[in-house]
């Protein structure tokens, strides 16, 4: 009996609120207040409409089945939105739809859509995309998509995308892509990307990545990298890669397992294979300590280096290795076995 009851119930809603559609909806014990039923265009307490059409403002529990018929405009929720796909201009409160969830311009709150939500505007608060969860331009919140997370501006605080998880400008906090995390300006925070980590400009915190990491502009702090890690002006802190790290400039503690590879070198540098210093224009130089199988100083050495085979163009400081070679010494000290010394 109550089964039924049930479902005739819910049938009348959706005859109400289609029939509804031709009209401003009606409720009781107001137009404007209490239960309604149809689209009514403002409406305060709890509404059922099949799918808004020119809606104004609602505020309470919005039970809509589909998203909003409008493509420009749109209601604004405050409350409880409900349904299959519900929406609206501007969406605050609760926000839970079975398929997803849809804000044509901001969200805010609680938002969970089974399969994606997404904002044309801003997501702000705790926003889960069963699939996925975007939003044109910024998300600040807790943000999780199962496949990927995504915003065209600005993704800031917990991140996680299932897949991928990116910004088009900038990325700060916990950041978490399993394959791939990217920002288009800055990365900033714990930045994990199971295969590959990366931002246009610049990367700051703690930063992994499988494969590789690589920032545009400058990479500091700690990082981590399976294979590279690259930036395209500076490397800057504690530096880690299985294969090879390089920069123009490199500042730090810098390990890989092949090569460690700039023009201005300063602090720590370590590899299996060779620590490399290109002359650009005579500026290259190595400041500290170097030590792999073969350190290939083009430019000024101030400092230690320690290898097979040690080479510098201008020395200021001590070779140790089997070959160690100065070309600004005098002519019988410019090669030496063991130990060559230039102050």
């Amino acid at each position: 009996m109550k089964k039924r009851y049930g479902i005739a119930v819910a049938g009348l809603c959706l005859l109400l609120g289609a029939q509804g559609l031709k009209a401003d909806g009606f409720g009781v014990p107001s137009k404007k207040w209490g239960i309604g039923f149809g689209n009514s265009k403002q409406f305060t307490g709890i509404r059922f409409n099949y799918r808004d059409h020119h809606v104004e403002k609602v505020n309470g529990i919005n039970f809509t089945l589909w998203q909003p018929r409008d493509k420009e405009g749109g209601a604004e929720v405050n409350g409880l939105s409900l349904g299959l796909i519900p929406g609206g201009k501007t969406l605050r409160g609760v926000q839970l739809g079975v398929l997803g969830v849809m804000g044509m311009e901001n969200v805010s709150g609680i938002t969970v859509g089974l399969l994606g939500a997404g904002a044309g505007g801003d997501m702000t608060g705790i926003n889960i995309g069963g699939l996925g969860c975007g939003a044109g331009g910024s998300m600040r919140g807790v943000n999780f998509g199962a496949l990927g997370l995504g915003a065209g501006e600005d993704l800031w605080g917990i991140n996680l995308g299932g897949l991928g998880c990116g910004a088009g400008e900038n990325v700060k906090g916990i950041n978490i892509g399993l394959l791939g995390l990217g920002a288009g300006s800055d990365l900033w925070g714990i930045n994990i990307g199971g295969l590959g980590c990366g931002a246009g400009e610049n990367v700051t915190g703690f930063t992994v990545a499988l494969l590789g990491a690589g920032a545009g502009e400058r990479m500091a702090g700690l990082q981590f990298s399976g294979i590279g890690l690259g930036a395209g002006e500076e490397l800057w802190g504690l530096s880690l890669a299985g294969v090879a790290a390089g920069s123009p400039k490199v500042t730090g503690i810098t390990i890989a397992g092949v090569a460690v590879g700039g023009v201005e070198v300063r602090g720590i540098a370590m590899a299996v294979g060779c620590v490399r210093i290109v002359d650009d224009k005579m500026q290259g130089s190595l400041t500290g300590v170097a030590v792999s199988s073969c350190n290939w100083i083009k430019g000024e050495q101030r400092g230690l280096s320690i290898g097979i085979l040690n080479y510098a163009t201008k020395l200021n400081g001590i070779q140790l290795g089997l070959i160690n070679i100065a070309k600004n010494n005098p002519k019988g000290a410019k090669v030496l076995p063991f130990v060559n010394a230039h102050f």
